[in-house]
């Protein structure tokens, strides 16, 4: 481990498993569970998975926030190493347990769960057993996140305690997050910015989380309004849904977005209607959180964290911070390549312009367009497939067209795809033709292909 004289980390890392007895009694969730509830959960994992022996892998499967804390704290602890799921269906699940293979589950629907898994009840057992002397080395690897797995190829990235929760630390000092903020998040919390947000900074910060996942713009709005929220998390298309006439939000300080863009008329009507301006927080799973930037600013440059490098190279945005995954390549100066070009703007921030690997979100979850394209493939008589991400203004980043060369119809081929990918993942759009024209060298036009669909009907 790294000398805590010279790491303000490690100070604050050993404290974690040593709760104060005025902090245990605060409460963690509003209704439902303490601090302690919590502490005496992670107690009792570590119990219940200390009698099988060497430590097990733990798939996560539940949006319970409590319970997802009492998972990291027992993790902290040496009990298992963690895995988080992109999406708790069937079909992710069984794509996960292929990757990479996991002993047991904690799950809100355990029919879900591969064959071979134990599905684990958390029961509690004194906090005792949780031996603060045990923490795990902070810059050893103990949680894997899966990303992109609507391609058929879900990526793992491992995370460190040095990557989550010092990333947590700094959130909750930069946005001055105390023990007397309630926290309300319309997101799961076994995504990266769910975890981070609706979990382990309300958990750093001493702070209270309403238990549930809040979607419906009324219910939003009754929810805050009911609990006096002040920390609202949410995703540029929950935004959206909350242009409506009877938003107000007098109890909130502070309402954070991330996995995607903001539209800007959104963010300018939540400013209007609550005087809050939302903070975008631009990052990824492998990278951790990158840089802020605030509704308000009328700006479309970002401002890098404090604790964040960057610099460009040719186009490509690259970062180095302590939040990366150990996983991401580095250059001889730790510099990571994110997958977006960029440009320099004034005042050390920066532009985005777009990613550069092919990957786009789509209603925050990422979709890869050449895998899609190659599950396309592979349906009966398809000889030939283009898939393209087209812009919408809906508050969503990306919409996914196909153009198809078979002789299926797009009923049918929905139909097919539904099995293969995510829901999120199947093209909204589909053309069917004869074929498809490509140049000698055998490149698509794209703008041919594009106005195909801007030329056509609307998407049901």
């Amino acid at each position: 481990m790294t000398d805590a004289k010279k790491d303000s980390f490690i100070k604050l890392y050993k404290k974690i498993l040593v709760p104060s007895k005025t902090f245990l009694q605060k409460d963690f969730t509003s209704s439902g569970y303490s601090y302690n509830d919590v502490f005496e959960l992670a107690a009792g994992l570590k119990k219940t998975l200390a009698r099988h022996g060497t430590e097990k892998t733990l798939c996560l499967c539940t949006t319970n926030k409590a319970v997802t804390a009492a998972c990291v704290l027992a993790s902290l602890a040496g009990s298992c190493q963690l895995i988080l799921p992109y999406s708790l269906s069937a079909h992710a699940l069984a794509e996960m347990y292929d990757a990479v293979g996991f002993d047991f589950a904690i799950a809100d629907q355990p029919e879900e769960m591969p064959m071979g898994v134990k599905v684990i009840t958390p029961v509690t057992a004194a906090i005792e057993n949780i031996k603060s002397e045990l923490v795990r080395d902070p810059d050893k690897p103990f949680l894997r996140l899966f990303t992109g797995g609507s391609t058929g190829k879900p990526k793992v990235w491992s995370k460190t305690p040095r990557n989550l929760l010092a990333e947590a630390f700094y959130l909750q000092e930069k946005f001055a997050l105390s023990d007397k903020d309630l926290f309300v998040a319309t997101i799961p919390p076994y995504h990266i910015y769910g975890l981070l947000f609706s979990v382990l900074v309300p958990l750093v910060a001493h702070a209270r989380v309403l238990p549930d996942i809040y979607t419906f713009p009324q219910e939003i709005i009754s929810t805050i309004n009911k609990h006096k929220a002040s920390v609202l998390v949410s995703v540029p298309i929950h935004y959206r849904a909350l242009k409506v006439d009877n938003l107000s939000a007098p109890s909130l300080k502070i309402a954070f977005s991330s996995s995607g863009v903001l539209n800007r008329s959104d963010g300018l009507y939540f400013l209007k209607k609550t005087g809050v301006g939302i903070t975008e927080i631009y990052g990824s799973t492998e990278t951790g959180g990158i840089a802020a930037r605030c509704i308000s600013e009328y700006t479309d440059s970002w401002k890098a964290f404090d604790v964040v490098s960057w610099k460009l190279v040719g186009r490509r945005l690259s970062v180095k911070s302590d939040f990366a995954s150990s996983e991401m390549e580095r250059d001889a100066n730790g510099f990571c390549m994110t997958g977006d070009d960029a440009r320099e703007d004034k005042d050390s921030r920066f532009v985005l312009l777009g990613r550069a690997d092919g990957i786009v979100k789509v209603a925050g979850k990422r979709v890869d367009l050449l895998d899609v394209q190659n599950k396309i493939k592979t349906l009966p008589t398809v000889s030939d497939v283009v898939v393209i991400a087209m812009p919408t203004d809906k508050g969503r980043e990306s919409l996914i067209a196909a153009v198809i060369a078979c002789d299926l119809t797009e009923t049918h081929v929905k139909k097919l795809l539904i099995d293969m990918l995510e829901p999120y993942a199947v093209p909204r759009r589909i053309k069917i033709v004869s074929s498809i024209a490509r140049t000698a060298t055998g490149k698509i036009d794209r703008r041919r292909i594009e106005q195909l669909f801007v030329d056509g009907k609307k998407p049901a």
